[in-house]
């Protein structure tokens, strides 16, 4: 059985970035041309990285040697431009902990002007040697090592 500690609900965690030209939307993926004609603001899929990182830092002190969390829930909005140079300042609150190994969080993201995103995201409690197994397992039945 997995041996977790976890946050209390309300514990709150900010972090700040300021928006660097590779987190625009022209760096998402450089295949894709319709990105590539798109302004430089703060990409979307930076700003879920950035809530993510976010909420990894929340429960990092709760961790033991050999544990993490990842990634498995998200539903934010993002309805302003940031551009570069200006700060993002993100703000996770934990609102829920299902069975002991899922945590949920309202996120909010700031800019320096303007409320950018706003929504939830969860994260999973792993063992990474439980986790990589099973990835080596994956990857077994595709022939890789």
């Amino acid at each position: 059985m997995n041996d977790f500690r976890l946050p209390s609900l309300g514990d709150k965690h900010h972090l700040e970035y300021r928006v660097r030209k590779e987190k625009t939307v022209p760096f998402l993926y450089d295949e894709c041309v319709e990105f590539q004609r798109m302004p430089h603001v703060f990409a979307t899929g930076f700003m879920v990285a950035l809530i993510e990182w976010c909420c990894i830092d929340a429960l990092a002190p709760y961790l033991k040697p050999g544990q993490g969390s990842l990634g498995t829930f998200i539903n934010v909005t993002h309805q302003a431009p940031t551009p570069i140079g200006m700060k993002v300042m993100v703000e996770a609150v934990c609102d829920h902990i299902r069975r002991s190994n899922n945590v949920f969080w309202t996120v909010t993201a700031r800019d320096e002007c303007d409320i950018i995103g706003i929504g939830r995201h969860g994260r999973h409690l792993v063992e990474w040697d439980r986790f990589n197994q099973r990835v080596a397992g994956k990857e077994a039945t595709l022939g890789h090592s």
